[in-house]
């Protein structure tokens, strides 16, 4: 039986375009940004930072090094901000239906530039933040590992005090999908920009 929902942030409660991302980190006057940027895992200062092994500071005086200029933590929010195309206030004010009878939580790759964002009054036209939708906050920056690492997946289930087969996890990436199945946690693949109400209503009530 599920007691625990646990949701990816981009792509699963917010639609993702990574070309949109790319875009304006080359604007910053970062070369082939591909070569450290991509929809579910980053390389370099970028995995660095959403990995928690370096600051928000730090990762903009990398950044300055490779872009060749000065780059301010409102240039890296701009630049991370790209990937966020839209916020799926429809799908997080479901979810408040669903309170009470399951906890839930976000388990999500991401830094202090988006967080920062996410965890304000400016996260939804009706001003709540990302927290105020959730029971738990699992984030890569602040927990120094990522998806889909096994190590995220367990410090989540015990940090939460979740049984893996108690607990499922939406995520649109297959990698952090497979990840979280290997450990026994219940999943269910999203498609990113997709409403995944229905198919998330019909796991629950065959998982009853």
């Amino acid at each position: 039986m599920i007691k625990h929902i646990v949701f990816d942030f981009g792509g699963v409660l917010t639609t993702i375009e990574t070309e949109r991302a790319l875009r304006r980190f080359s604007e910053l006057g970062v070369r082939n940004p591909a070569e450290y940027i991509n929809s579910y895992c980053q390389k370099g200062p970028f995995f660095e930072i959403e990995n928690g092994d370096i600051s928000a500071g730090e990762f903009c005086g990398k950044l300055s090094t490779i872009c060749g200029r000065e780059i301010t933590f409102e240039h890296a929010k701009y630049a991370w901000m790209g990937f966020i195309t839209e916020v799926h206030t429809e799908l997080l004010e479901y979810l408040q239906t669903l309170r009470g009878k399951y906890t839930l939580s976000v388990l999500s790759n991401t830094n202090p530039f988006i967080q920062s964002w996410a965890q304000s009054e400016e996260f939804t036209p009706c001003g709540k933040s990302l927290a105020q939708y959730f029971d738990n906050l699992f984030l890569s920056y602040r927990m120094h590992c990522s998806k889909p690492g096994e190590e995220i997946y367990t410090k989540m289930l015990a940090e939460g005090c979740m049984k893996a087969d108690e607990t499922l996890f939406v995520d649109d990436g297959e990698k952090n999908i497979e990840a979280a199945a290997r450990l026994g946690i219940k999943t269910l693949k999203a498609e990113n920009g997709k409403s995944w109400r229905k198919a998330l209503e019909e796991k629950l009530q065959r998982e009853e």
